[in-house]
């Protein structure tokens, strides 16, 4: 079963780009050092040869989960409703008394630093589908939490 990947169109376009540089450059870049490589000789001794095999094989494997993605993207709408929680809102809630804001985006584009949490984190899958005023439990590794929805933006 494929699994949706949520991002945002920015983010979309950042993988569309990662997957050219890989299928236009990287790929081809490295196709020339094999080729170099095989004209030192002896192939079962020859360092750059499977070293230059070995990136291949990490890019093929690259461009495959590149691919996977633009294939299964679901761009976040950034027109959230006000009344629920959803992946693309901005939510403001209050916790033990501090105020904090956060995204919900997809894992891709998670940085809880600059408060953009995943979905599926703990805190991020509580928060989906909950509406201003409601309390909401989380656990997490620190232990149980609640996080009151302040406002939807």
């Amino acid at each position: 079963m494929t699994k949706e990947v949520y991002i945002s169109a920015e983010g979309l376009e950042r993988i569309k780009a990662e997957l050219r540089e890989v299928e236009q450059v990287k790929l081809p870049d490295i196709a020339v050092k094999i080729a170099e490589a095989k004209d030192l000789g002896d192939l079962s001794e020859n360092a750059e040869y499977h070293e230059a095999k070995e990136q291949q094989s990490f890019l093929f494997g690259k461009a495959q989960e590149l691919r996977y993605k633009i294939k299964n993207a679901r761009v976040i709408d950034k027109n959230c409703s006000t009344e629920i929680v959803s992946v693309g809102c901005t939510v403001d809630v209050e916790s033990g008394g501090e105020k904090m804001t956060f995204e919900l985006v997809g894992s891709d584009e998670a940085d809880p630093i600059a408060g953009k949490i995943s979905l599926e984190s703990p805190i991020g899958s509580a928060l989906v589908g909950s509406k201003p005023g409601e309390v909401v439990s989380v656990s997490t590794p620190a232990g149980e939490s609640e996080y009151k929805i302040v406002k939807i933006m």
